[in-house]
């Protein structure tokens, strides 16, 4: 691969942003990492160049893009707190669809077609027991899952209009840390239930709250899919790939495929960390799905991916060695 593959990184200071300019770096690729800092971290930025510039500001979107000509654009950059986006509607569309409309027209501009999509499972809503795949009709009950299922459709539009070639992941709960502990998750405020938990474990926080408790499911807790921070950007890579290839226009669920309660995940970081997890009953938060589930292959199959981290004790477990460190400060 050549020496200039340069990838521009939306959100590359965050989480999962982070995660993906090491696995970018790995594969033989320059990821730029373009962020505002508002929730990101400078000091996550260590696998390729920095620009800080914002969305919402085209001009710098087109600053980057001059400056590094990259052949993709991987965009992670998103506000994403289903609470926040319950009681602050406009402030999610305004940012997430428009922060997009300008990212892909100034990428257009410049002649860029590959265009890798961060989503979310969170446009699916509200389906009840129902394995997700990505057929399954979207009908998000949030801003958040509103305004990603927005830039999902303005991806195809723009497909059908100028040629824009996109690889669209709608993720379930990511979790985890890199093992080798360059970078790892944190947030501010934390929402993730992992991070917290591991906080209430180690003394950081008084207690998890578990929110409801009165849920359809074997012990009345909520059930997601979680999936290793890392087998998540490995995915991207190979996404990526397959854009670089020439490949058609395509979205993939990625999840493991199994479905844990938040108990069996309290459960499962006790053993871990062999310690106990201090609770609160809480009652149920507003926008939340009593079961959220990948029932996809395709990502498997097509792209060839292997969620081989996807276990509750590797994500504990690198969690947990992440949450050891001294944290970023900037």
């Amino acid at each position: 691969m050549g020496n200039d593959m340069h990838v521009l990184v939306t959100g590359g200071a965050g989480y999962i942003g982070a995660h993906a300019c090491k696995a970018l770096k790995a594969a033989g690729f320059i990821p730029v990492a373009f962020d505002n800092f508002s929730t990101g971290w400078r000091q996550a930025v260590k696998f390729g160049p920095m620009f800080q510039g914002d969305l919402m500001d085209r001009a710098s979107i087109e600053a980057a893009i001059a400056m590094y000509k990259p052949v993709a654009i991987m965009h992670f950059a998103a506000l994403s707190l289903v609470g926040e986006s319950m009681t602050n509607p406009a402030k999610y569309w305004r940012v997430n669809v428009n922060g997009s409309l300008n990212l892909i027209e100034a990428a257009l501009d410049a002649g860029i077609k590959n265009f890798v999509f961060s989503s979310t499972c969170a446009t699916y809503g509200e389906l009840d027991g129902v394995a997700l795949n990505e057929d399954t009709p979207q009908t998000p009950i949030n801003a958040y899952g509103g305004s990603k299922r927005a830039i999902e459709m303005i991806l195809r539009d723009f497909e059908k209009s100028h040629g824009l070639n996109s690889v669209i992941f709608r993720y379930f709960n990511v979790a985890g840390a890199d093992p080798e502990g360059e970078v790892g998750e944190q947030h501010v405020p934390e929402t993730h239930l992992i991070p917290l938990m591991l906080d209430a474990i180690d003394g950081k926080r008084p207690a998890l709250t578990v929110f409801g408790s009165d849920y359809k499911t074997k012990d009345g807790t909520c059930i997601r899919d979680y999936v290793h921070v890392m087998d998540l950007v490995d995915a991207h890579i190979l996404g990526l790939k397959w854009l670089l290839e020439g490949k058609e226009s395509r979205v993939f669920c990625l999840g493991s495929g199994n479905g844990f309660t938040v108990r069996e995940v309290i459960e499962a970081s006790r053993i871990v960390t062999n310690r106990e997890v201090p609770i609160i009953e809480g009652s149920r938060r507003p926008g939340d799905a009593t079961s959220l589930v990948s029932g996809s292959v395709r990502a498997i199959h097509e792209l060839g991916w292997e969620p081989k981290r996807s276990t509750l004790q590797q994500m504990i477990g690198d969690a947990w060695r992440w949450s050891k460190q001294p944290a970023f400060t900037e």
